[in-house]
């Protein structure tokens, strides 16, 4: 098994969806069965083992340092605030260029600060990390399309037998969504420059050069977008918690 001792949490997005909820804090600190977005991520990532997470900040950044702050390790938590907000990649590379991430070679997780999944049978973050082979440069997670409670479009991406991912053609629908999790080398993000990216166009290459495959996820994820996504989690993890009553 690979170990991954490091991860980056993005948390900087404004949530504009999600208001009125994010008008007054960041969305990774909405709450979901009585706890901060950000604290199931945290405590899922500090089960798997990694010790050192980075969280990037920008809105209503002071609330999310002040709970971090009040957290208790693990994992070590190290904010990093952004000024000007740099996309999902921009963020990571801005880490990497910090030398938050990487330094040793090691690959690193990169989560969504509003992810929050059950694992199925067995971890999660193990089975991305099993998949991991020598010569790929990422894996991302992903979920059943049909099995998501909210409006998520046409899909993101199909499949093909060996795991390999590729992006959802105009007209089609695609059977499954990005997840929020990807597993990373350092090599996932060698040649780009730019200061604001996306993580969409790191993956793309990564598809193109079949360096990049994924795991279909085999148990619960909430997609939060919206405040009826928000309530519809509550009422899904109700349930999943509580199991039969009758």
């Amino acid at each position: 098994m690979i170990t991954v001792p490091r991860a980056i949490l993005l948390a900087a997005g404004l949530g504009s969806r999600m208001r009125p909820l994010t008008d007054t804090i960041p969305k990774p600190l909405l709450t979901l069965g009585g706890r901060a977005l950000v604290d199931h991520a945290l405590d899922r990532l500090a089960a798997a083992g990694v010790g050192e997470i980075v969280v990037n900040a920008h809105w209503h950044a002071e609330k999310l340092a002040d709970h971090l702050t009040r957290r208790p390790p693990p994992p070590t938590t190290i904010l990093r605030h952004e000024d000007s907000l740099l996309d999902t990649g921009g963020a990571v590379l801005a880490a990497l260029g910090e030398g938050r991430l990487g330094q040793d070679g090691a690959p690193f997780f990169v989560v969504n600060g509003d992810s929050v999944w059950l694992d199925g049978p067995l971890s999660t973050l193990d089975r991305i990390a099993a998949a991991l082979r020598p010569e790929l440069d990422a894996v991302i997670l992903l979920h059943r399309t049909f099995q998501v409670h909210a409006d998520i479009g046409f899909g993101d991406f199909f499949l093909d037998s060996w795991g390999a991912p590729r992006r959802r053609r105009e007209r089609e629908v695609a059977p499954y969504v990005f997840a929020g999790i990807t597993l990373a080398r350092k090599t996932l993000f060698a040649g780009f420059s730019e200061k604001t990216v996306s993580m969409n166009a790191i993956w793309d290459r990564a598809i193109a050069s079949q360096k990049i495959a994924a795991v279909v996820h085999d148990g619960l994820w909430f997609h939060l977008t919206r405040p009826d996504d928000l309530a519809e989690a509550e009422y899904a993890l109700a349930a999943q918690l509580t199991g039969p009553t009758t």
